[in-house]
């Protein structure tokens, strides 16, 4: 029995979906912020709207540049990463790039985005610039982070990117305390809680389900199953292989999501959305994807085959958007080599601006740590 939630999935019980409400159906289109226009000329029209059964031309456009920015920021990256004008760890995104776009589509500015350290495209779709990303690989003052975080530190304050965080599964309770401080102000924002299938071995987790369920916090926890949790697959590390099934201990609402999809994505983030400004709770969303690169630069990957991989790649998200925008929509040669180049652009400008900018100075050592005078507990 379906329940009517719009969308047919071999694992859909009642208890896992509510039927979608048009309450919170934006009045406007995604207003890309003015800094951004100049790399997405287009709006994005398809904000909260229904479930779709057909994507537009805009959204297509939309998914394509972005992704396509995230593809080449992160391969410009990795190069960099070997000329050594970037040290210390680097987690790269290349092969999930479809997650970040169907996110984005299906939450509003005002959402907030908290991930673990593989947070360099998540930051960049949310609005944070490729110039202050790169910059902050390169550890210049110029950051996003001011040039103290590095890649697995990424934040963007006015963007609504809280991180970029390099505990594993730490931020899944932040993410809650996020989604906390929302429902104290009477907001209708949404928390996104992204992390990867080896922090689901956390015990913050399951502490953090248990409040998350029991305040019905307006968070949508988000599980990046890219198969492997460093070098080791879920199936050595779990008895539950489907870790959205975690879910059912709290009677928390949970579903699995194709991960290669910017569409699936889209659809099955914006039903926990549209739950959680419902007062519906929380969701947990186990999104299987797949990272092309090793865990981090230093990853051998003799864990898998190049078989395994070349499959994911038939599967390429990049690849099967442009196909969509080239055979349904008809969009030219012409178009599409104008947003290549529009690309490739502010990538090189990241770089430079990344080159060209000063090292940060020394009073900055201690600069942005907390600390009170009058602090009112013992300490040694």
């Amino acid at each position: 029995e379906h329940c009517g939630c719009k969308i047919v999935s071999n694992h859909c019980k009642k208890q896992r979906h509510l039927p979608i409400k048009s309450s919170f159906i934006a009045k406007k289109p995604y207003a890309i912020a003015v800094e951004r226009l100049k790399v997405f000329p287009y709006i994005c029209s398809l904000k909260n709207q229904a479930l779709a059964t057909k994507f537009s031309k805009d959204t297509y456009l939309y998914w394509y540049e972005l992704m396509l920015l995230l593809r080449r920021f992160e391969e410009k990256a990795g190069q960099l990463y070997g000329m050594q004008k970037i040290r210390g760890f680097c987690h790269l995104y290349i092969g999930q790039e479809a997650v970040a776009a169907g996110c984005m589509t299906a939450t509003n500015p005002d959402d907030k985005f908290i991930t673990a350290y593989r947070d360099h495209a998540l930051a960049i779709a949310k609005g944070v610039s490729a110039k202050s990303c790169m910059a902050e690989l390169y550890g210049k003052a110029t950051g996003c982070s001011k040039g103290k975080g590095g890649s697995m530190h990424f934040f963007g304050l006015k963007e609504n990117f809280y991180g970029g965080h390099g505990i594993v599964g730490a931020q899944i309770g932040t993410g809650a305390g996020l989604a906390f401080a929302e429902r104290y102000k009477g907001t209708q924002n949404v928390v996104l809680c992204f992390f990867g299938d080896g922090a689901a071995r956390q015990g913050m987790l399951h502490e953090t389900f248990n409040m998350a369920m029991l305040w019905k916090l307006p968070v949508v926890f988000i599980c990046e199953n890219n198969n492997y949790a460093m070098g080791t697959s879920v199936e050595r590390t779990s008895n539950v292989l489907d870790i959205y099934k975690l879910a059912d201990a709290y009677e928390m609402p949970g579903d699995a999501v194709d991960g290669m999809s910017p569409e699936t994505v889209h659809d099955g983030v914006l039903r926990a959305v549209n739950r959680a400004r419902e007062k519906g709770g929380p969701t947990l969303l186990e999104i299987k994807t797949y990272r092309y690169k090793g865990h981090s630069m230093s990853d051998p990957q003799k864990y898998r085959t190049k078989e395994e991989l070349e499959s994911y790649k038939e599967k390429d998200p990049i690849e099967h958007v442009l196909s969509i925008l080239t055979k349904t929509h008809k969009v030219s040669e012409k178009e599409i080599e104008a947003i290549n180049e529009r690309v490739k652009a502010e990538v090189e400008e990241s770089v430079k601006f990344s080159e060209e900018s000063p090292w940060p100075l020394d009073d900055e050592l201690l600069k942005d740590v907390l600390t009170q005078e009058d602090y009112p507990f013992i300490t040694d």
